[in-house]
Order: C-alpha cells, then structure tokens, then sequence
C-alpha cells in the first residue's frame, strides 16, 4: 500500500487528487465548469505528477480516456462539471463499460444542501448513472472521499473491468478529510486486478469436448488481449493446429498473418471467406467473447445446433446466446495456461489441421480485395485507402476507426502483423465522433509511437473541435477523412431493407482540410487515385498534427464487407 499524507489537513478536492496520485494516475482529460473550481484549485496548487489535458467537449475527454486506457493498461480518468457536463460524459463511460475498458469519470456537482431548491445544474447524477457503469456513487461527505475512490478503483479493474463515475459536489470539495486515509493497493493501478482462475473440472470438461471433435474454430474476442494472454494463445493455437477467427476487438490476439489466423468474422468486417470457416466447425470455442449479434451475424454464424465451449470471464455472457456444452467462468490467459497443463497430461492430444484448412478461404478472401485495392475508380475506392494505409505505415502504429465508413474496412483488410493492442473501434455502441478523441488519449498514452485515426465526414462533425486540443498540444496524430457526404451506414440499411427509399441522409460536402487548416493543422485533400499515396505518406511523415481528406466512394454504392446493416 502507498501512503500520501503529507499535511494535517486537507480539503475534498485536495483528497481527490491525492488519491488519483496515489493510485498512479498521470493525466486526467476533462472540461472546466463552476463547480468543479475547487478541484481545479486543488489540482493547480498541490505538487503531483498529474497532467490536466484541457479537451473542448466532455464526450471526447471520456473517449481520450478509454484510448488512452486501451494503449496502457490503465484506468483512463476523465472529468467534467455538473448538469450538461455530467450528460455530455455519458456516452464514453457506457461505451467503456460494454467495452470492459476501466474508465472514472468525476462529475462535479451542486451543493449538497441546495438540491431540491433549483439550483442551476441540478441534476440526479446517481440515477443518470446507474445503469451505465459498474460502479457509482454521488459522494456525500468529503470524509468519505478516500474510500469511495478506492471502491471505484476496484470494481474498475477486477473481474470484468468496466467504467466507473464519482458525483463530487462543490460543497464536498470544500470539506474536511483526513490525511491518513489517503492510500491505495497498488495492484488497482492496471487492469485487469486480481485475475480469477477457471475451475480444474471446467478445464477437463472444455479439453474433452475439445478432443472430440473434428474440426473445432476458435472465435477470439477482446478477452485475451485484455488479460496478457497473447503467448498463452499462440502455444495453444499451435498444440492443437486450430482454425482462429476473431471478432474486431481481437484483432492482435494472433497476428492475422499468421497460418492459423483467418481474420474477422462476422456481419462487419467479415466477408463469406471467413463466414465458411465458422460454417465448417462442428465445435467452437468462444473466448472472451460475448457471442453478440454483430460477431455472429445475428446468431446465425454458428448455427444455434453447434458445440459450443465458451471461456470468460463474466458468467453472464456464458449460455446468454448459445446453448452450451462447456462453461469456463475464468480470466483468459489463466483459462489457456490450465487448458495447456491438461493438455501436456493427455494421451489423446491431437491436431486439427487448422491451418491447410484456412489456407485457400485466405487466399481467396485476399484476392478479391486486392481487385478492389488496386482500382483507379473514382470516387475513391475504400479499399485503396485500406491498402495504402497498410503499405505506408510501421506495424506498431496504433490505429483507431470510427464505427461508421472505416470500421468494416480496417476490421476486414488491414493486416494486423503483430499480437497486442494496435487496431480498434469503439464497437459497444457504434457512436460516431470517437476516433478523433480517442487517437488523442492513445497518443499521450503511447508517445513516440505513430497514431491514426480514421472517420467518416458524418464523424468529422461530431468532434472536429478537439483539433484544437492536438494543435495545442503538437501531437502528430494523423487523421484520415472519408469524404463522401452522407450517414453511409443508414444509407446502406436503406438500400438493403428499405428498398432504396433514402431519407433525411445525404448532406452537403465540405472542406474537411480547410477545416483543419483552420485550426492549424497541415492537411491534403485527395480526389485522385494516384495522388493517395503521395499525399498518405506526407501526412504520416509530418511531425505535428496533419489530415488527410479523401474524396470516396459512398458505403451504399461500395462492396463493403458487411452483411447486415441493421445489426
């Protein structure tokens, strides 16, 4: 435990920031207010190693904090004042908490003794609340502060990590606390804290079904990589000779060039290459994985008849979808070492041939985009920027996509090399306006390495404001737009379920690089095919903030790799 208590007394405000020092926070991101002042005094006048970002929206301080989470291993912290403020913060911690990404949003908030007579922002935070985060608490008493952060701290990174939020009124900040409770296990500082092991018999039950079979797939979810499991995997992987797919979120569980490894499957960034896969299993192992709607094309893809093992670390996901042969409630990367401890012990250990069987849907799945890829349409064709990006880019650069126009590109066609963390969406909720903020946190999280951040111009106009906040802070975050004036996604559902009846869509283009340049970012705007590389790799090279602004073809007139819209 870690002690910080360095005076005799100190206010709420202050305890707050000692205990986010003690639990090892560096940068909170957040947006000012009135009644968070006594925070912000606390936070200007005590020494601490905590850097205060300044963002210009507080939906995209909640994002920065969950990339900045995904690239750390962290919990993110993100603030913001009362009444709009707490409503504006809301979107980022659902987001994070149907994620399992650990993010604390502190929401400050009116007095205490005034609630009930109107005054301004007043607002039932705790009720707002309750059924978006894992844990949350509207703090009463500036005594109570230390612990509560502590709570927060530990529902956060234990079991499932989820996201958390703290009401601090103004008149709390202001309150007494003392400075001996000021500590914190060490061990809440990453995510995930005190991770649980499977049943030995669960093990035994999952490795028979296992056996049994004759040609299982393995469809990995965020679970692994949240866990540190990515060694684990590769040798399971290999012991047996299985047939891998994942769903967005793991994508760099195993690298997608590796023999094994078909790619993303499902309604959005799957194509019917990787769906035959999946077709083709007589049993499949769901790891870390809820077995949602979008990863199982609306619970088709495995038929409800197959086997099914599921491995997690929340029981809830487990038999919520699927009838299931073998439940394992256990945190990933324990559940694989055990599963490799019982294999070691078998006689009957085999292989499965996983690898020849993935080979020609590989192939094939690879083919038909490289038709696309090396088009000289115009519009521009999403695959060319795709294959470009992939072309010009180191495999440690961090990609993040918005859910909108890059999503199922990004999730289908560009490769993943290495294991870890290093493309994502923000899939929980698909809301637009992510990519921008989040590649913001990711870049403070992860310095020195490249970050871009990929939107559609429906996106754009949700948080063009925070490129402001890179300018400011020279970050050589570099953003690519793809110009096609319309809500793409609702376009495409239009066409297919709707017989073509658009409606309320389709708007105006704009400058998005007169936009940027507006802002003092260096930007490019593409319409040429040819000029894409060119224009890519200036961008990327650039040492500060820059943009890139394409002119593409529209998803409802494109062969995008989803197969329902309305998921």
């Amino acid at each position: 435990m870690t002690a910080k208590a360095t005076t005799n007394t100190l206010t709420g405000a202050e305890a707050m920031v000692r205990m986010l020092e003690a639990h090892g926070v560096r940068h909170i991101f957040g947006l000012c207010g009135d009644t968070s002042l006594p925070f912000y005094d606390a936070l200007h006048q005590l020494d601490h190693d905590i850097e205060h970002i300044l963002t210009r929206d507080e939906r995209s301080a909640a994002y920065m904090a969950d990339g900045y989470a995904r690239v750390t291993g962290r919990p993110g912290i993100c603030e913001g004042p009362s009444g709009g403020g707490a409503t504006y913060i809301l979107p980022g911690l659902v987001e994070a908490n149907e994620s399992s990404i650990p993010i604390l949003a502190i929401t400050s908030d009116v007095g205490t003794r005034s609630r009930g007579h109107y005054p301004l922002t007043e607002l039932d935070q705790e009720g707002l609340m309750r059924p978006l985060t894992k844990y949350n608490s509207v703090i009463q008493h500036a005594d109570a502060i230390p612990d509560t952060v502590r709570t927060a701290f530990r529902k956060m990174t234990t079991g499932r990590p989820g996201s958390a939020h703290l009401g601090l009124p103004i008149d709390v900040q202001r309150g007494q606390a003392d400075p001996e409770t000021i500590w914190a296990d060490p061990r809440h500082r990453t995510f995930p804290a005190y991770p649980t092991g499977p049943d030995p018999e669960a093990i035994a039950a999952a490795v028979d079904a296992l056996l049994s079979a004759d040609f299982p797939v393995v469809i990995v979810g965020g679970g692994v990589i949240l866990a540190g499991g990515e060694a684990d995997f590769l040798t399971f992987i290999e012991t047996l000779d299985i047939a891998v797919a994942t769903t967005i979120s793991g994508q760099g569980t195993l690298p997608e060039t590796h023999p094994n490894c078909i790619g993303v499957v499902g309604s959005n960034g799957g194509v019917p290459e990787t769906r035959e896969i999946v077709e083709a299993a007589d049993l499949v192992v769901f790891i870390g994985c809820r077995a949602g709607s979008v990863t199982t094309e609306l619970w088709r893809y495995p038929a409800k008849g197959t086997r099914i093992v599921h491995i997690d670390s929340d029981p809830e996901v487990i038999g919520a979808s699927y009838p299931t042969e073998v439940g394992v409630v256990s945190d990933a990367r324990l559940a694989l070492q055990a599963i490799e401890t019982e294999l070691a012990g078998r006689a009957d250990r085999k292989t499965f041939g996983g690898a020849r069987a993935i080979e020609g849907p590989k192939a094939r799945k690879w083919a038909a985009f490289d038709h696309l890829a090396n088009s000289d349409a115009t519009p521009i064709r999403p695959e060319r920027v795709i294959a470009t990006l992939r072309r010009v880019l180191d495999d440690d650069a961090l990609i993040v996509g918005d859910p909108g126009t890059p999503c199922p590109y990004i999730s289908a066609f560009y490769e993943v090399r290495t294991v870890g963390r290093t493309l994502w969406s923000n899939r929980a909720h698909g809301a637009l306006g992510y990519a921008l903020s989040a590649s913001v946190g990711a870049a403070i999280g992860a310095p020195g390495r490249k970050v871009v951040a990929l939107m559609g111009d429906g996106s754009f106009g949700f948080t063009c404001g925070e490129l402001e906040t890179v300018k400011r802070l020279g970050l050589p975050i570099t953003f690519v737009v793809f110009s096609n004036a319309v809500y793409g996604w609702i376009k495409a559902g239009q066409k297919t379920a709707f017989g073509e009846r658009y409606f309320s869509v389709d708007f105006d283009r704009t400058d998005h690089a007169a936009v940027a340049e507006a802002f003092g970012v260096k930007a490019w705007q593409v319409e040429n095919p040819d000029d894409l590389q060119a224009a890519l790799s200036a961008a990327i090279d650039h040492p500060g903030p820059s943009l890139v602004d394409i002119v593409s073809q529209p998803l409802h007139e494109a062969k995008a790799p989803v197969s329902e819209w309305i998921a």
